[in-house]
């Protein structure tokens, strides 16, 4: 039986392995001229198998042997559908496609001499929800590729050569950006998705992994508003969105039969030059009013950042039943900036669509993509058999050239001597931004702050030193150790402090954190900050404002963080410290003839009083962070998470025990609620943050220890939601209870963008608004601040934003003026 059998096996092997064999497809898809078409798509027909051609119109498709109509299809030309069949070789193939002939309808206005395009767009708008919300779940292989070259580029910047630094030619052009991806994408309604990274390839850098995401390019024009993160921050209106007639004018080019199906070419034309809308023609399926193509494109005067033009393609193919995904979608782009001139391009080939998976409970679990450590190790073998899309001569040369240098690049001689070099001291660079000597072999670093953070003045050390110094040692999984003694002497008040902070980092994925800290230091009475050292010592010698109020801490501090499960971080520490009370002892006699800087008691600004008595405290403190439905992508060197779509909750709890000689004995417990840019549509996005919080019990409470606020009275302020533009910053701190809000308004150009000639700014207007009620402090010399607001409007260009505000305590008008904020 089994001499029968074995004939019989070998032969089923035989056959199997014929029919798995692959064999490739390859030409090159012209024009009539012999002009290369590029991105053109190909599939093969009653399949979502497919791929494209490169920019130089090459193509190149594996399959198994058999017969099969395969489908060519560009935006501008008519779809070709070509019969073929695959024997036991490979098959060149050329194509030809004709530009594309649509016929006007014999009627071109209908009575009220209304372009038939409106008709068909209405149908269109009517069909949106249905088309976009039909597919349910469905998952599908994604193939991306994304390239920058460099047109032109300056000689030198920042006093480098530019060739050298990004390897151009002798005429400062060449691909400065080469990256492939593949990856399984699955979707499950309304917004659930889960990408995982297949394999990942970018020129030049071999252990790096590529940031390609397929949901960044899976836009739909079926939604009301088209969103490129980082392009701009407002949305971009669809040609048929529900109120796409009050922003585009149609007007209908034609229509043609292709593969059974009539299609209608409408020319979508904006109705005012500086809305956020789109350029191009759109292709409408007639009779299902569904999308079949696009082919569109935004401009400066879409108020787009960093391009100037930005070209948009689809192309959809139904994937069962009627239903339509998008087979293929590619980005073109160009730009010029700082004497740099680029152009590029990013496309995804969506095949393989499987429009009914069954997905293991849990899938969904928050993590929206996932990458590991085996998806750039896959050799040229297995890119040049899985590769859809065949590389050009100018990017086989640049994988090779940028493959190779960084190869020499990772030689133990190269590194070894490019670790030298950058170990060497240099005044210069230390001078501003500081000096780091790092160990490869034993992946430590030490670093030292700038040389200008290393001395300081106040009015309460005079000249100081404050030495510190950072030892970091890591391993590959991510995992780190650094601690961080410090030396700091007032020369004036004579006071010696020394101590060190550590931080183990022992789960990175997890934000798994041990930290403490040991000694005696100088601390600012408001724990939220104030100013810099540097920044208050200026305004203390040059305009005699020292706003800094020190005290002196001597103190133990252990703590722990980690996240116990998706969305909820949890934070814990307990300390014992002795606090006293520090008095100015120098008052720039040796500068100034008058001595009318203020006291070190900032609800005493006349006179040295105490405070505070000297105290002991042991106190422990916890947080609790929720975020709701967080997503993030796992890499190999960390998590990355996104921003969440949903308010965070962040609870606090802060207990000081009156045992073991502690002083202190309360319980204060507070709530924020957040969330950064809100994103409204075209009127921009928002941001706030409100935090209620109360000392439940406050037996014995002192000053450092009540809840302070992040104020500001600098030119200078920080952006960030849930600080002040002109909140003073020690008197408003409170020991009972307190109410605070911040809302801020980005309407991202929605309003300037009407205004002629400082459109062309592209600035961005911003409201804001902060609000804070507490009961006044105890004690005869505070003041009794009850409620506090301020309101601000302000423009904004990138980093740089400059706003004008009126702060009132009560209905006490006690700022009003600009500030400043530069990103540095």
């Amino acid at each position: 039986m089994k001499k029968t059998l074995l004939p019989f096996i070998i032969a089923l092997l035989f056959i199997s392995n014929a029919f798995s064999q692959q064999y490739l497809v390859s030409g090159k898809i012209t024009d009539v001229q012999g002009n290369p078409i590029p991105f053109t798509s190909i599939y093969l027909k009653n399949t979502t198998k497919g791929t494209s051609a490169n920019d130089r119109g090459l193509y190149q498709l594996h399959i198994s042997p058999g017969t099969y109509d395969i489908i060519y299809r560009y935006v501008g030309y008519k779809e070709k559908v070509e019969h073929l069949t695959i024997e036991n070789s490979d098959l060149n193939h050329d194509v030809v496609l004709d530009k594309e002939i649509y016929q006007l309808k014999e009627v071109s206005v209908n009575g009220n001499g209304e372009d038939p395009a409106y008709a068909i767009i209405r149908k269109a708008i009517r069909k949106r929800k249905q088309y976009l919300t039909e597919l349910k779940a469905y998952s599908c292989d994604v193939y991306i590729k994304g390239m920058q070259k460099l047109l032109s580029a300056p000689k030198k910047i920042l006093g480098r050569d530019v060739q050298k630094v990004l390897q151009l030619d002798s005429n400062r052009k060449g691909i400065i950006y080469l990256s492939e991806s593949e990856s399984h994408f699955n979707y499950e309604a309304p917004d659930k998705v889960k990408e995982i990274m297949v394999s990942s390839k970018i020129a030049g850098r071999n252990n790096a992994f590529s940031f390609n995401r397929a949901s960044d390019l899976q836009l739909t024009f079926y939604k009301n508003l088209i969103e490129f993160n980082g392009l701009t921050n407002r949305g971009f209106i669809s040609p048929i969105a529900d109120n796409a007639l009050f922003y585009y004018r149609y007007k209908l080019l034609g229509t043609d039969v292709i593969n059974g199906h009539t299609i209608d070419k409408i020319q979508v034309i904006p109705r005012r030059e500086y809305d956020p809308v789109f350029r191009g023609n759109i292709y409408i399926v007639d009779g299902q009013w569904r999308i079949y193509s696009v082919d569109l494109h935004l401009t400066k005067s879409s108020q787009i950042n960093f391009v100037d033009t930005l070209n948009l393609s689809q192309q959809y193919i139904p994937v069962k039943n009627n239903i339509w995904q998008p087979a293929f979608v590619q980005f073109g782009f160009k730009g010029k900036v700082l004497g740099f001139k680029f152009d590029g391009y990013f496309l995804g080939i969506y095949s393989n669509y499987n429009v009914d998976p069954k997905f293991p409970k849990n899938f969904f679990n928050g993590e929206v993509m996932k990458v590991t450590k085996e998806v750039n190790k896959k050799d040229s073998v297995y890119w040049n058999k899985n590769r859809p899309v065949p590389l050009t001569a100018e990017e086989r040369y640049n994988y090779k050239f940028r493959d190779d240098t960084a190869g020499r690049k990772q030689t133990k001689h190269y590194l070894d001597s490019l670790e030298r070099a950058n170990n060497q001291f240099k005044i210069l660079p230390f001078l501003i931004t500081g000096y780091t000597k790092n160990d490869r072999y034993d992946h430590t670093s030490i670093s030292f702050p700038a040389a200008y953070k290393l001395i300081h003045y106040n009015t309460v050390e005079g000249f100081a030193v404050n030495l510190k110094a950072t030892y970091t040692k890591s391993d590959e999984y991510r995992r780190a150790f650094s601690v961080t003694p410090n030396i700091r002497y007032g020369f004036s008040n004579h006071i010696l402090s020394l101590n060190a902070e550590g931080t183990y980092r022992y789960d990175p994925i997890n934000q798994g954190f041990i930290f403490g800290k040991i000694g005696s230091d100088v601390l600012d009475l408001n724990n939220l900050g104030t100013q810099s050292l540097f920044i208050n010592s200026l305004g203390t010698i040059l305009y005699k404002e020292n706003y800094l109020k020190l005290y002196r801490s001597e103190a133990a501090m252990i703590g722990t963080q980690r996240e116990v499960t998706n969305g909820i971080l949890l934070t814990g520490q307990l300390e014992y410290a002795n606090h006293k009370q520090l008095y100015n002892t120098t008052m720039l006699d040796k500068i100034y003839k008058d001595n009318d800087l203020t006291s070190n008691n900032p609800l005493n600004p006349s006179a040295e009083t105490q405070l505070f008595p000297e105290y002991q405290s042991l106190t422990f403190s916890a947080s609790a962070l929720f975020t709701f439905n967080q997503q993030y992508t796992t890499r190999p060197d960390g998590r990355f998470y996104q921003p969440s779509k949903y308010p965070q909750v962040r609870l606090n709890y802060r207990k000081a025990f009156s045992v073991l000689g502690s002083d202190e004995d309360y319980n204060f417990g507070s709530i924020n609620v957040f969330q950064n840019r809100i994103r409204l549509g075209l009127y921009g996005y928002s941001s706030f943050l409100f935090s209620a919080g109360k000392f439940f019990t406050r037996k014995e409470l002192f000053y450092p220890d009540y809840n302070h606020f992040l104020g500001n009275e600098s030119l200078t302020f920080n952006p960030t939601i849930g600080a002040f533009h002109f909140l003073d910053f020690y008197p408003y701190s409170t020991r009972t209870q307190y109410l605070e809000g911040h809302y801020e308004h980005n309407f991202s150009g929605f309003l300037l963008n009407k205004v002629p000639f400082i459109r062309k700014f592209k600035l961005e207007e911003i409201i804001g608004a902060a609000y804070l009620s507490q009961q006044p402090a105890i004690g005869s010399l505070t003041k009794a601040y009850n409620s506090y607001s301020e309101f601000y409007i302000g423009l904004q260009r990138f980093i740089f934003r400059v706003d004008y505000g009126i702060a009132y305590n009560a209905e006490k008008k006690v700022h009003q003026g600009l500030r400043i904020y530069y990103g540095f």
